[in-house]
């Protein structure tokens, strides 16, 4: 398979030095561009606030079914947002500009389960039989939160989201299987309710709360070491709020333990074009 080579790229020969500094205000464009010109390899949380974040997760086509199949028994933990054809870097539906060889900050390379590399860029990995998943992330509910005075602690810590696995079975397909993993915010017991309201009415990336309240009825130990991402600090007052997450597919790959696989790092997701508010108006 021949693959196209045009890009959009207005700052093709931009040095990554002088890339604009990276904030909400940013746009999903200004993000994936520093990725790919190596100016930025930290986590998007907080980061063009407007826009759908998603996870990635890049398998051989003949698993790919399989893993579709996956993803639809499991749409809370798995919202499909797109799929690539075999072979391509691209997802238009996703952004006009975009190649998932390069704009997410940092991947994972996994062989038989076990990770090989963790890069900035997968272009020497890439083969023509990779198909690609676009799985939605809880980062791009953070905005209507936050535009509702709801707080979030990693944010103001300046931080990864937690991640933890659970106790919480996935629904298997084919070889893949495994718990759920699940991202926790901190939040007092009315904005918590409030979330509720708010998240419900976004399915595509992940919608409401699993649990909320003690993390030993989901399998979860100690809120202080997480399985991915930072730690935050949890204060007095305060309920652990559960939001079923997108690194829940890793988790099924670690078991499936494909001969080939590429995951984007815990946090470090890929920016879309796609608006949050269109998910609220949809």
């Amino acid at each position: 398979m021949n693959l196209p080579t045009a890009r959009l790229d207005p700052v093709a020969d931009l040095p990554s030095a002088d890339l604009p500094v990276l904030d909400a205000a940013s746009s999903a464009l200004e993000v994936r561009l520093a990725a790919r010109h190596g100016g930025f390899s930290g986590h998007t949380s907080g980061l063009a606030s407007d826009h759908v974040q998603a996870n990635l997760a890049i398998l051989p086509a003949d698993l790919a079914e399989d893993f579709r199949r996956y993803c639809a028994l499991n749409p809370q933990a798995c919202p499909l947002l797109g799929v690539s054809e075999p072979g391509s870097p691209f997802l238009a539906a996703l952004g006009a500009d975009l190649d998932l060889r390069t704009d997410l900050p940092r991947y994972r390379v996994w062989r038989d389960g076990e990770l090989i590399d963790e890069p900035v860029d997968v272009t020497r990995w890439w083969r023509e039989d990779l198909v690609a998943f676009a799985i939605g992330c809880s980062f791009s509910f953070e905005h209507a939160l936050l535009a509702e005075g709801i707080p979030l602690r990693h944010v103001e810590q300046g931080r990864n989201v937690a991640m933890y696995r659970t106790s919480i079975e996935t629904a298997p397909a084919g070889v893949f299987r495994g718990p759920t993993v699940v991202s926790m915010r901190p939040l007092t017991a009315a904005d918590a309710i409030r979330a509720v309201q708010i998240t419900s009415r976004l399915p595509q990336v992940h919608g409401a709360p699993l649990h909320l309240g003690d993390p030993a009825r989901i399998g979860i130990r100690d809120l202080a070491t997480p399985d991915y991402g930072d730690a935050v600090d949890v204060h007095d007052g305060e309920l652990p709020v559960f939001w079923a997450c997108g690194v829940t597919p890793q988790s099924a790959i670690a078991t499936a333990r494909p001969p080939f696989c590429i995951t984007h790092v815990p946090g470090h997701m890929l920016v879309t074009d796609l608006l949050n508010r269109a998910l609220l108006a949809a």
